[in-house]
């Protein structure tokens, strides 16, 4: 209950989510037929890059502070958003921006001191329902959704704790279960490579099929003490999708670069076939 996500938002590590979670959105939203999106740790759906949070770290100077004049065309569908929101948002407000009529989100947050806020931003909103409960708890009450059959879950945990890549996957094999036509996104740190090929491994393991997985290393993933690089992994991608992510990521490359960031790395790659 420790982590608050004030002081990280908006670094490139949020960057990278908020941009290939904005690609699957959008991919959903292209069909007229409704869908659902599940947000297991919502957290408070914006955040006040001006605030003594974000101020103390300034983590998103170098992220969507050399993202925010960029003119690559990959990424104007994200800049854009973040621009129309306001306040940089969190996966929640990216989600309802992209919401038709017909479409609903689910957010769950644990966290007493962000679910407040979470409720405040949705209020009275009919296509937003807040729960005040365990993101992973929540997936056997919720799935498969009550009146759509499509969407998207997205789970993206502070990995505060040792066994969180092994919830993740456990996650994503009960999503499978109940969910399969359902789009499965998770973010996880790079810290060094030993855990990830863990989670990899887990999930091949289970039987999991149609696994991309997207990342973006500052550095070489070498030393476990430092947030490295991050990543993204999708189950049952849509049509077109890596090549969407490849454009972002590499212009993400090109636009992060600093003096101390001249080993940057992007990786796309398929884990399991269908």
């Amino acid at each position: 209950m420790n982590y608050r996500h004030a002081y990280h938002a908006g670094n490139f590590a949020d960057c990278v989510k908020h941009a290939i979670l904005l690609v699957l959105l959008k991919a959903l939203a292209r069909k007229p037929a409704g869908f659902c999106v599940l947000d297991t740790h919502a957290g408070c759906g914006q955040y006040d890059l001006s605030s003594e949070e974000a101020q103390k770290t300034g983590e998103w100077k170098t992220g969507i502070g050399l993202l925010e004049e960029s003119e690559d065309p990959a990424l104007q569908d994200y800049l854009a958003a973040v621009r129309d929101l306001g306040l940089y948002p969190g996966s929640p407000a990216f989600t309802r921006h992209v919401l038709r009529p017909q479409d609903e989100l689910i957010a769950c947050e644990l966290h007493p001191e962000d679910v407040r806020p979470l409720r405040r931003l949705f209020r009275d909103d009919p296509q937003v329902s807040i729960h005040h409960r365990d993101g992973y708890e929540a997936l056997r009450a919720l799935l498969p959704p009550k009146h759509l059959k499509r969407g998207l879950v997205l789970i993206d945990p502070p990995f505060e704790k040792l066994d969180d890549f092994q919830q993740c996957a456990q996650a994503v094999s009960l999503i499978r279960n109940r969910f399969r036509a359902g789009i499965v996104a998770v973010w996880y740190p790079i810290k060094h490579r030993t855990p990830v090929r863990a989670f990899y491994n887990a999930l091949t393991d289970a039987g999991i099929r149609d696994i991309i997985a997207c990342e973006f290393l500052l550095r070489p993933a070498l030393d476990p003490s430092r947030l490295n690089g991050c990543g993204m992994l999708i189950v049952n991608a849509p049509y077109g999708f890596e090549d969407e992510a490849r454009a972002i990521l590499d212009a993400m490359k090109t636009e992060l670069a600093t003096e101390d960031r001249d080993d940057m790395q992007v990786h796309i790659e398929r884990l399991a076939e269908e």
